[in-house]
């Protein structure tokens, strides 16, 4: 199989005529007439209206993205976007004291957020630094065990995310 290059044009059987933006080693990136920009496996059946030569060797702007952000991830302990629950944006926390004549604080939700996001993209870190290090087995087990009781802790500020697969996971019951 042949592989097209950006600028190619395509007709999909489901998406229509299109034309290819950007290919990854998996899919080609395919901004469509009706349907605007949709990915598709490179091996999916669609006719090839006008094929351009993909250059060997290139890489696209986006894998390099790709890479240079997973490097900055492993290293610095940058995550990924984590989008907060539409109820809550512009929401703000308010925190009483139960103590007379005492000043209470309002919080902007968003920045609230961003220290739990950011704590946790810190814990990940440190998880990562725990399995890399020379310690004994049975320490990483054990500090494991204890970021572990920490997500689980932090379960309670799930309720802040907009997608469940951002959520806090603490120890899972068979």
């Amino acid at each position: 199989m042949k592989l097209l290059g950006i600028s190619s044009r395509i007709n999909h059987p489901q998406f229509g005529k299109g034309v290819i933006t950007n290919v990854s080693s998996t899919e080609y990136w395919v901004t469509f007439i009706d349907s605007g920009l949709e990915t598709i496996t490179i091996d999916s059946e669609f006719e090839v209206i006008e094929a351009t030569d993909n250059e060997l060797d290139t890489v696209s702007f986006y894998e390099v993205e790709q890479s240079l952000l997973s490097i900055l991830k492993k290293w610095n302990g940058l995550g990924e976007p984590v989008a907060i629950a539409d109820k809550w944006k512009g929401g703000n926390l308010k925190l009483e004291p139960g103590q007379a004549g005492v000043q209470g604080k309002d919080v902007p939700i968003d920045v609230f957020f961003h220290k739990i996001v950011m704590l946790r993209d810190r814990l990940r870190v440190m998880e990562q630094k725990i399995n890399a290090s020379n310690i004994e087995e049975i320490e990483k087990v054990e500090l494991q065990q204890y970021i572990t009781r920490i997500y689980g802790t932090l379960t309670t500020f799930n309720v802040l995310f907009k997608s469940q697969t951002q959520y806090f996971v603490g120890e899972k019951t068979k």
